[in-house]
């Protein structure tokens, strides 16, 4: 499993940490004849890999890898859900969730949370504006 902490992808972006992240998953599995990929070419400092758009629907090894994927997540949303309590992990794996959004309006982010992100949940509640 690869996880690479906030602070790699506030530093990096997300669109360069993803393929970093997938290019250091497909190392970790050599040596392999190709590898298939969802949707992108990772470039060539990647292992030999074929780059299938819409993968999840055209392969079943993207697809399991895809639940794998899920599942992984879900794991550690439940862990970070025991070392950060009150922020609903356990119940929300996706941080564009509603009840999550409100918490960390109220809470603030804690260190899982990603600072660069611009996500309205970070931000405080926008007051309406009047007319005058």
């Amino acid at each position: 499993m690869h996880v690479f902490p906030p602070g790699v992808i506030d530093r990096d972006g997300l669109h360069r940490s993803k393929p970093a992240r997938v290019r250091a998953a497909l190392w970790a599995c050599q040596p392999a004849d190709i590898s298939l990929v969802d949707g992108f070419k990772l470039g060539p400092t990647a292992p030999p890999h074929r780059a299938i758009v819409d993968g999840d629907t055209k392969s079943a090894a993207i697809a399991a890898a895809s639940i794998v994927a899920k599942v992984t997540r879900d794991r550690y949303m439940r862990a970070a859900d025991a070392l950060y309590p009150g922020y609903a992990s356990r119940r929300t794996s996706a941080t564009s969730r509603p009840r999550h959004t409100r918490i960390v309006r109220k809470r603030g982010p804690c260190e899982i949370h990603r600072r660069s992100w611009r996500a309205r949940a970070y931000l405080p509640l926008e007051e309406p504006v009047v007319a005058t």
